[in-house]
């Protein structure tokens, strides 16, 4: 969507590593199949981290976290809960990296998003519950950065606009350091998403919510 093309900092047309091959499609892409490409592309490179350095957390949890996007781009029930396996194995593993964290609560919150509490219950072990409390545990874990607690709020608002939290994350957010990309371009995500909720537009915040998380553009399709 354009909205998300203006509010989402330029990114080099040749990602070189798998972080950016990752932003740039969850973000920038407007093509299912070049976001696809993209995605195993940095799955490809991650593994491959993996296997010349097993304790390597961020190509570990880069792994985990492009099989998610996979399976969102593709709609895949086996991919998806394949996701969930991983994403927790690396949670599990690695329990003070923020960004295994947040990638398990995007999960569990993304499937709910996408078909419901029930449904993502039964067909893939969507819990909110775990959803909302991996995200705290990223904001916890991952300091002040914007982030964590922009993605995080942006979770919480596109389940319940009315959310306390969620709220209170995407301000935190606002005022938060922005060291990386992803930082900045949650930041200006969370920014358009609280603007609404302070006007009192709990449906535009939703619907924003929903198409500035990653891979929004494509949910919009």
């Amino acid at each position: 969507m354009a909205i998300v093309a203006a509010m989402s900092a330029p990114l080099p047309a040749v990602a070189q590593t798998a972080r950016e091959l990752l932003t740039q499609a969850a973000f920038q892409d407007r093509s299912q199949s070049a976001a696809l490409a993209r995605v195993d592309r940095a799955r490809a490179l991650a593994l491959a981290a993996v296997q010349r350095m097993p304790d390597d957390q961020d190509a570990a949890v880069i792994a985990a976290g492009a099989l998610a996007y996979r399976a969102k781009l593709t709609g895949s029930r086996a991919e998806a809960i394949e996701a969930r396996k991983q994403l927790q194995a690396v949670a599990t593993r690695f329990p003070r990296n923020a960004e295994a964290q947040i990638g398990l609560g995007g999960w569990h919150l993304g499937v709910i998003a996408k078909v419901g509490r029930i449904v993502g219950r039964a067909m893939a072990g969507a819990q909110k519950g775990a959803g909302l409390a991996a995200t705290d545990r990223a904001v916890t874990l991952g300091g002040n950065r914007a982030f964590f607690a922009g993605l995080a709020g942006l979770l919480r608002i596109e389940a319940d606009p009315a959310d306390p939290r969620g709220r209170v994350l995407l301000d935190q957010a606002t005022q938060a350091p922005t060291p990386t990309v992803l930082d900045r371009i949650i930041q200006r995500n969370a920014g358009a998403v609280l603007t609404s909720l302070k006007q009192g537009d709990a449906k535009t915040a939703r619907a924003l919510a929903d198409r500035l998380l990653p891979f929004g553009w494509y949910d919009d399709q």
